[in-house]
């Protein structure tokens, strides 16, 4: 990863630090013109509505759909910021309750040790990614879903998809900070431990509804601390393999009062359900998948959005006597459905992510680190925004899956005209 840009103007000036590292795959052959093209990302003003309508349709917006879903989405409930403990007497618990339990110790113990893992109090950690939309289905082609009509965007396994990086820092399970950059679009988000929110140079920033929630990506190996105490009160549900490994499944449900407070009066959320895979040799987390159902209120029908997230996190190497995870994969899965069947649609997403530095207990990061954007804006409840899987507002536009509209947090698309189809759940 790439952490200075060098003065272009001067040989002899001092380089710039990058906000967020750019990994070594983005510098190609030519280093000069590279270097030219990240010097105009840093010096990019802010898109306008003028300038996000110039590009829509195109890569622009394709970068903006993949940031607004997978780079920054929230687990489905707060975790407690005190120490690792999974409860007092296993025995007193109904038998899902005391095996999900027993499966936790044994994943702190997996991880480091209760007593290494409470040792820490903040974390810093640099990561790169590769991002892609594989595949639009509609209408009758969701049925068919090898037809020839499907459209079939991007495949990493082809070697494409958008590079970039980001740095995560993080105090507490509410009190984190990311940057994201993909391609040179950015994405910020963040918790002061009281509100969550995004910032983006195509949406004005704000906040999240309900409570302060962590980072989905923290828990994909990072924090085991606070993955535990998200698991000390799930259920196992049996057993699962995956690739090759014997699973225990335990299962988190989002309490309905925490759903009630990330509804508005326009759009419900239905369901909120974890999933996490812990291996029966290892005890360490290899899968994490969550399933998120919100409804839309329309006059006439309701729209339903169904958002499934899947991770397999591998590559655990100990640091400072904790076992984190390095890389993974994460695949998204978008269902629209409600209305007549020509306006069904599924997208699927797919994010390879891999952990270049962390380090824990970080010197001199104070409260004053994690404070929100001062345009900080929350979403009047009769607005109509909402977030699929917390991303940003979407759209279908022709070859392209969704379009995003600057100024404007409704989404239009859909024969016959403009349709509401998603507004912003946080």
């Amino acid at each position: 990863m790439r952490t200075l840009c060098p003065n272009l103007d001067r040989e002899d000036a001092l380089e710039t630090v990058l906000e967020v590292p750019v990994p070594e795959e983005m510098i190609s052959s030519n280093k000069h013109n590279s270097w030219q093209t990240i010097r105009s990302w840093m010096l990019r003003p802010p898109l306008d509505a003028a300038a996000v309508s110039s590009v829509l349709g195109g890569r622009a917006a394709e970068i903006q759909f993949l940031l607004g879903v997978i780079a920054a989405p929230l687990i489905p409930l707060p975790i407690r910021c005190d120490r690792t403990t999974v409860g007092d007497n296993i025995k007193s618990c109904p038998i899902e309750s005391s095996m999900a339990r027993y499966i936790v110790q044994q994943y702190v113990a997996a991880a480091g040790g209760e007593h290494v893992l409470n040792s820490i109090n903040s974390m810093y950690a640099v990561g790169k990614v590769k991002m892609a939309a594989s595949e639009f289905l509609s209408g009758d082609d969701l049925s068919l879903a090898n037809n020839s009509k499907a459209g079939k965007l991007k495949n990493m396994k082809n070697g494409r998809g958008e590079i970039g990086g980001f740095v995560l820092w993080q105090k507490r399970p509410d009190l984190w900070s990311l940057e994201l950059m993909v391609s040179g679009y950015k994405i910020s988000a963040g918790s002061d431990g009281k509100v969550a929110w995004r910032q983006t140079p195509w949406q004005h920033s704000h906040a999240s509804r309900g409570p302060p929630r962590p980072l989905r990506r923290s828990l994909q190996g990072l924090d085991p601390r606070s993955t535990a105490n998200l698991f000390s009160n799930s259920i196992c549900i049996g057993e699962k393999t995956i690739n090759g490994e014997d699973c225990f499944v335990l299962k988190m449900e989002a309490e309905p009062s925490t759903l009630r407070a990330r509804s508005s009066t326009k759009v419900e959320i239905i369901r909120h359900t974890l999933w996490g895979c812990f291996s029966q040799r290892t005890g360490l987390l290899v899968q994490l998948e969550d399933s998120h159902l919100l409804r839309i209120k329309a006059p006439k029908n309701d729209v339903f959005w169904e958002t499934t997230m899947e991770s397999s996190i591998q590559d655990y190497r100990t640091v400072e006597g904790v076992n984190i995870a390095h890389s993974g994969k994460t695949s998204v899965s978008l269902f629209r459905f409600g209305e007549n069947s020509e306006s069904h649609t599924r997208t699927k997403m797919e994010e390879i992510w891999s952990i270049e530095e962390v380090d824990f207990n970080i010197k001199g990061l104070s409260m004053d680190c994690f404070l929100p954007p001062a345009d900080l804006k929350r979403e009047d409840e009769g607005s109509g925004v909402i977030n699929v899987a917390d991303s940003d507002e979407l759209t279908k536009n022709g070859g392209l899956p969704y379009k995003f509209m600057a100024n404007s947090y409704r989404v239009v698309g859909g024969k016959g005209g403009s349709k509401v189809v998603a507004v912003d759940e946080e």
